[in-house]
């Protein structure tokens, strides 16, 4: 059973996926968007090819936890995957993961252009191990 995690972005949807036993996650090419459908078969075939079962979702909140037009657009984003992929769609609250990711990166040797390359499958990694690490302390029913 492995989770797939989306950043959502307006440009690019970063990817991350989890290893089989739902432990750790990490980074898949991220998906350069052109139109405003054209990532759902790039979507399905990561999905078909990883054998994802579940799909975690990045939702940006305002830091008053409020929800602004951004994460509209993000819970939009979700109705749409929900439709055309039928799987289970969560979305967990991402608030400053994209600057926790370009602090990850503050002390590589990287240019701007490939942090901004990479900072979308980093998020997503952040997104997707965050789900991963409270999913291991919930309590299974009885």
């Amino acid at each position: 059973m492995r989770i797939l995690g989306i950043d959502y972005g307006e440009k690019r949807i970063g990817l991350a996926i989890s290893d089989p036993l739902g432990l750790t996650a990490q980074g898949l090419p991220t998906i350069e968007r052109v139109t405003a459908e054209d990532y759902l078969q790039k979507l399905a075939d990561v999905i078909k090819e990883k054998g994802v079962s579940r799909i975690i979702v990045g939702l940006p909140k305002s830091m008053n936890n409020t929800i602004g037009k951004k994460a509209e657009e993000v819970l939009e984003f979700v109705e749409v995957l929900k439709s055309n992929l039928n799987l289970p769609v969560v979305t967990v609250d991402e608030r400053l993961t994209t600057v926790r990711a370009y602090k990850a990166m503050s002390e590589t040797k990287m240019s701007l252009r490939k942090k901004q390359k990479r900072v979308d499958m980093i998020s997503a990694q952040f997104i997707l191990q965050s789900y991963l690490d409270k999913k291991q302390f919930e309590v299974p029913e009885i």
